[in-house]
């Protein structure tokens, strides 16, 4: 395995420790929205969010240079 493998299935194995610890409700307010919803579904779209950009920011630089090495 790699360790970039390693690395994916401990940041997996640790987000869904600190998942099953959160069920509680939770209230998110954002402008002049308010939705009450289990801090578990909170969290995993929290964690989602982050995850989709930072890989769309590691795709852009990866596209960036590319185009600029001759």
């Amino acid at each position: 395995m790699k360790s970039n493998q390693i690395l994916l299935i401990v940041l997996l194995a640790l987000s869904l420790i600190v998942l099953l610890q959160n069920i509680q409700t939770a209230s998110l307010r954002l402008f002049f929205w308010s939705i009450s919803l289990p801090q578990l579904i909170l969290t995993l779209l929290t964690l989602l969010v982050g995850f989709a950009v930072g890989y769309l920011a590691a795709t852009m630089t990866r596209r960036k240079t590319a185009h600029r090495q001759p």
